[in-house]
C-alpha cells in the first residue's frame, strides 16, 4: 500500500467542522483508491509508546455486513453502507516482538539505537504497570479510538460520510470477523463509511465551550 494524496481540498478545521454521523448510505462502493488511503491515513494515529496496539478490519463482503448488523441489534450502517471498519484494540501487543517498529525508527532516523533500549525498557516497566492495575484493555482501546477519529476526518476531507457505532455485542462482532473467543483482544469501535443518501442532518449544536471547558480544575471558569 502506498501512500496516496486526497484530490478534495479541506483543511483539518472544515473537517471537524462539517462531520457528521450519517446512518444511511447510497449503495455505490467505495474506490478502492480512496479506501487505500484512507487506511493509509489511520494507521499514521498515534498510539501509546508507539506499540501500534490497534487493527482495522475492514468489512465489504454481504455477508459480513449483515453479520455486524445483527450485531448491533439491526442498526442499518452495516447493511447501507458498503464498508465497515471494525477496530481492534490489541491489549497484549507490547508482548509480541516490536524489533520492526524499532528497526522502521532506526531507518527513519527518528530513534537512536541507545533510545530504543532505554525506550524498550521504559515501555515494559510502565505496561507491567498497567497489567497490576487492569487497565491495559483500557489504554489499547483508547489507541484504537484515536485511529478511528483519524478516519472519520479524513474521510470527511475526502467527500466520504461515516458513523461511528458503539452500540453491539463484542462476541457476535468477534465471530464475523474471526476473532471469537480471542480474549486477549477487544473491540473498540465500528465505523461505517461510504457515499450518504441525502443531504446530512443539520449539526444539532453543541453546548457553549464555557460549560465543558475549564481552566486548571474541573467546574473552574475558564473565561
Amino acid at each position: 500500500m502506498t501512500n496516496r494524496t486526497i484530490t478534495r481540498t479541506m483543511s483539518v478545521a472544515e473537517a471537524i467542522r462539517t462531520r457528521r454521523t450519517v446512518r444511511h448510505y447510497r449503495p455505490e462502493p467505495v474506490s478502492p483508491q480512496l479506501l487505500d488511503t484512507l487506511l493509509d491515513l489511520a494507521v499514521e494515529a498515534p498510539t501509546s509508546w508507539n506499540l501500534q496496539d490497534r487493527s482495522i478490519v475492514v468489512v465489504s463482503d454481504e455477508v459480513g455486513r449483515a453479520g455486524l448488523a445483527r450485531a448491533t441489534g439491526g442498526q442499518p450502517q452495516p447493511t447501507e453502507a458498503p464498508v465497515v471498519l471494525v477496530f481492534v484494540a490489541e491489549p497484549q501487543a507490547w508482548r509480541e516482538d516490536r524489533s520492526d517498529v524499532h528497526r522502521q525508527a532506526r531507518e527513519n532516523g527518528a530513534w537512536s539505537e541507545e533510545f530504543v533500549e532505554m525506550f524498550s525498557a521504559a515501555s515494559q516497566e510502565f505496561q507491567e504497570g498497567l497489567e497490576r492495575r487492569g487497565l491495559l484493555r483500557e489504554y489499547a482501546v483508547k489507541d484504537a479510538v484515536i485511529a478511528a477519529s483519524f478516519v472519520m476526518l479524513a474521510a470527511t476531507a475526502m467527500g466520504l460520510a461515516t458513523s461511528p457505532m458503539n452500540g453491539w455485542d463484542e462476541e457476535e462482532v468477534k465471530k464475523v470477523i474471526g476473532i471469537d473467543g480471542r480474549e486477549d483482544l477487544a473491540i473498540a469501535l465500528l465505523v461505517s463509511v461510504g457515499h450518504p443518501a441525502g443531504t446530512p442532518r443539520l449539526h444539532p449544536g453543541r453546548r457553549p465551550r464555557r460549560r465543558v471547558v475549564f481552566e486548571g480544575t474541573y467546574g473552574a471558569d475558564a473565561g
